[in-house]
């Protein structure tokens, strides 16, 4: 083994970029030899250095810390660091634990959304839904899709996952009957039941719902349906619908593949 390795060598045996191997340099934490042209030579100690270096860098360390760390290098220093380090490292297992249990549900979530059967008529008894919601008038699906990002930004802390986020919108029933989209007052996410802060509650209580899939453009012909199903049955209808994006663009860019649910609550 060499006593001492030039700066490329090291790059490539580290897979360090040259800048960054000056950078520890200007830090003070590595300090090459100069041979007679100026070039860097590294020693060994310098190589034990980058070791760990590179291993703390995997675990986020600052160089802040990496530096304090070699400058003040002990047995309480090193004990200090490594408990650091297992802590860090429990709370990444938990994070990754929740991220797949994230996973998970939104896997079966998926898999019990292709076994929906649509254009029927259920009446649900449900409970209080919290919600956060964005007041804004839509009508086109690129203004629904911002909508939906400057919700999701505003409320990015309540949001446990996005990708496993019930969202919907409240429909614009004017002109319905006429057969004409008349867009949404609002988006919407639906909280966990548990949360304690949101900006309203849908009521507990009996919902007309329906499923189709398909384009949005769909959605103006099925609300009219249902409405008329509703009245053909005797329902009062309190408030007005709101969809809610079981598979949407989130998942898939195949418009034949989104499944949206059509609510509305009814006595």
């Amino acid at each position: 083994m060499k006593d001492y390795y030039k700066i490329n060598e090291i790059s490539k045996l580290y897979g360090i970029g040259v800048d960054s191997l000056r950078y520890y340099e200007k830090l003070g934490i590595l300090k090459p030899k100069r041979d007679l042209n100026d070039y860097r030579l590294y020693s060994l100690k310098d190589i034990y250095k980058l070791n760990i270096i590179f291993d703390l860098r995997k675990l986020d360390f600052s160089m802040k810390q990496i530096k304090d760390y070699l400058e003040h290098q002990s047995i309480d220093n090193t004990l200090a660091l490594l408990q650091e380090e297992e802590e860090y490292i429990t709370e990444q297992v938990k994070h990754l634990k929740l991220r797949k249990q994230l996973i998970k549900e939104r896997m079966n979530a998926l898999k019990e959304a292709d076994e929906i059967k649509t254009d029927i008529y259920v009446v649900k008894n449900l409970k209080g839904r919290p919600c956060v919601r964005l007041n804004e008038h839509i009508t086109r699906d690129e203004e629904m899709d911002f909508a939906v990002k400057k919700l999701h930004r505003k409320h990015e802390g309540k949001i446990r996952d996005f990708g496993n986020q019930a969202i919907g919108a409240t429909v614009d029933i004017e002109g319905i009957e006429e057969g004409v989209a008349g867009g949404y007052h609002n988006v919407f996410f639906i909280l966990e039941p548990t949360a304690d802060q949101y900006d309203f509650l849908i009521p507990e209580g009996r919902y007309l719902s329906c499923y189709y899939r398909g384009e949005y453009l769909k959605s103006t012909d099925c609300i009219r349906k249902l409405l008329h199903y509703a009245v053909g049955k005797g329902y009062e209808i309190v408030g007005e619908p709101f969809e809610l994006y079981v598979i949407d663009n989130r998942e898939t860019m195949k418009t034949e593949e989104f499944l949206t649910e059509i609510q509305v609550r009814i006595n």
